[in-house]
């Protein structure tokens, strides 16, 4: 059996945010392998963002060791992050913002592309199927400050995708959706997952795990409290020990 490739290492890491003195996250230890569809929960505040953070080298770890790809995060994390799909969470938009959903969604293939370089036929085909992947290719041309939280949070999720990253990185990505499209972004992840992509997926609320998870990081005050294979953890109780909220799979 030939064993896959670990994508994410962070061993005993520690990260703490500028000016503060006590770490957002402690001593965590985690491997995540090649086609893995992992769900973070823990209660808001656990430091489930913190670690999405310092995996895409956004902030720096303080202690400890960590690589994506093979690659140190610290010293190489401009070369990560362009084979990275990070939807953030809690982006806030300027109702007055000029900048089209197109081009938006097309920021997202910049690592592709290059600097001082313009887009081809075949980026904006990129975008224009990535925007049809989360249902928005007729907002094609509408300002972003016209849109809603959900359909604005289907943008993001289209830039992530145009940009063909071999790791997705979402943070909350239900955030503003309602029912149904909550369970057809969930259809479009599955699809992700199947394909081959590695996913990490942040939610505090256990409702929000997909039915193609396969494993389970369990946060709480900063800490991995629990990991393992989705059946294991679930079985082990170690959900409800953290008040995370149960609920139907997505």
């Amino acid at each position: 059996m030939v064993e896959r490739k670990k994508v994410v290492l962070l061993e005993n890491v520690s990260t703490a945010y500028e000016g503060e003195r006590i770490s957002a996250i402690r001593d965590v230890d985690i491997s995540v392998h090649k086609g893995d569809f992992v769900c973070i929960v823990g209660p808001n505040g656990s430091g489930k963002t913190t670690l999405l953070e310092t995996i895409n080298g956004i902030l720096r770890y303080t202690s400890g060791h960590g690589s994506v790809f093979g690659l140190e995060i610290i010293s190489n994390g401009s070369a990560i992050r362009k084979r990275i799909g990070y939807v953030i969470q809690n982006f806030e938009i300027d109702p007055l913002s000029p900048f089209l959903c197109k081009n938006v969604v097309m920021s997202g293939r910049t690592g592709k592309i290059g600097l001082l370089r313009f887009p081809d036929p075949n980026d904006w085909n990129a975008v224009r199927q990535s925007m049809g992947r989360v249902g928005m290719e007729s907002w094609w041309s509408r300002p972003v400050g016209k849109l809603s939280g959900g359909e604005f949070q289907k943008i993001l999720i289209a830039r992530a995708l145009a940009q063909e990253p071999d790791i997705f990185l979402l943070d909350e990505p239900y955030a503003n959706l309602d029912i149904r499209s909550r369970h057809e972004i969930g259809g479009l992840f599955r699809e992700i997952h199947d394909a081959g992509s590695t996913l990490l997926m942040v939610s505090h609320d256990v409702s929000s795990i997909p039915s193609s998870c396969t494993h389970i990081i369990v946060m709480n005050r900063g800490r991995v409290v629990g990991s393992g294979s989705t059946t294991e953890v679930i079985k082990s109780g170690i959900i409800d020990k953290t008040l995370v909220m149960r609920g139907p799979s997505i």
